[in-house]
């Protein structure tokens, strides 16, 4: 079947963006779907061929709604934290993978891609990677056209991981880091979404699982070094052993705003690499190549330049009033 529309849950988001950006470059209609309609239409407007449609997608009717029309599916919806009601781990991953492929079944939809994680298993370390092995389980048997996909940590000029860390370092003297030798393969979000695309026009993909991760292995310690390099803000790292990481993810969980959570610490036991080729002919970009470019946008010499500039302009408007 060939596919025109594509309806795409999580489309507002990081990975979602991307993918909606790739697909309008492609020649491809996309419905999104958004519970505040009007921050996700500034961020994709610029985009002609895609339409933000304000809805609960937890909502079975509303879903199947929304799906009507459409030749495919794309789900990447995902939380990081375990919260309450649609904002946890079971009603994000596993009760939304549900109701998704019960939508796609009702309309006829028959193409369902699927954004998982690496090290996801129904008997994972973590409450995160069970969620989301249960999914997994939910899309492969659901008798769809599905491909799944599961990276590695993302980065990319809006992620919440780099910029984190580059945050961090801008008001600490140092870094206490649990889990310092935890590894990671961290993948360039344009890729993830140059995947996701490319599978639409390739039959082989059905049924497929594609990890998907960069060509560098980095430690969480080398990561944050590598941000101080970056930003210019090198800090003392200090890690801490397996006990004391614990204890720290406990205190943290107790934020309002959680960095980081025992579940968190759980999921980081399991080294989040592969050895697999990365599909469809794609060349995975390195961290080196473009994390340094948008990281030193939060570096003080930027912000400098940034507010000459500023004030260059306003100083331009008074002389021309």
């Amino acid at each position: 079947m060939e596919i025109n529309t594509v309806a795409i849950l999580g489309g507002s988001g990081f990975i979602g963006r991307n993918i909606c950006q790739l697909l309008a470059a492609e020649g491809y209609r996309a419905r999104v779907a958004t519970r505040d309609r009007e921050r996700a239409k500034e961020q994709l407007i610029l985009l002609p061929t895609v339409d933000v449609i304000e809805l609960d997608v937890h909502d079975p009717q509303a879903l199947r709604e929304f799906v009507r029309g459409s030749e495919a599916v794309i789900n990447v919806v995902g939380v990081l934290h375990d919260g309450r009601g649609t904002g946890s781990f079971q009603a994000a991953h596993v009760e939304l993978a549900r109701k998704v492929v019960a939508a796609c079944r009702e309309r006829g939809v028959r193409r369902l891609l699927h954004m998982s994680a690496l090290n996801a298993a129904p008997d994972g370390p973590s409450r995160y990677l069970r969620s989301k092995g249960e999914a997994e389980n939910i899309v492969r048997s659901s008798g769809l056209e599905a491909t799944l996909f599961r990276p590695s940590v993302v980065f990319g000029r809006e992620d919440t991981f780099l910029n984190l860390f580059a945050q961090l370092l801008r008001f600490s003297p140092f870094v206490v880091l649990a889990c310092p030798g935890a590894r990671f393969q961290p993948v360039y979000v344009e890729d993830v979404a140059a995947a996701f695309v490319r599978s639409l026009t390739d039959p082989a993909s059905i049924g497929r699982s594609y990890d998907l991760c960069g060509p560098g292995v980095y430690t969480l310690r080398e990561l944050v070094e590598f941000v101080g390099v970056a930003t210019g803000r090198r800090r003392p790292v200090i890690g801490l052993n397996d006990t004391l990481s614990y204890w720290q993810a406990f205190a943290m969980e107790l934020l309002p705003v959680k960095l980081l959570t025992r579940d968190n610490y759980h999921s980081m036991k399991a080294d989040s690499v592969c050895d697999c080729a990365f599909p469809f002919g794609i060349a995975p970009v390195a961290l080196e190549a473009v994390a340094p470019s948008y990281l030193a946008q939060n570096t003080p010499r930027s912000r400098y330049q940034r507010l000459r500039g500023r004030a260059g302009r306003n100083d331009s408007v008074n002389r021309e009033s």
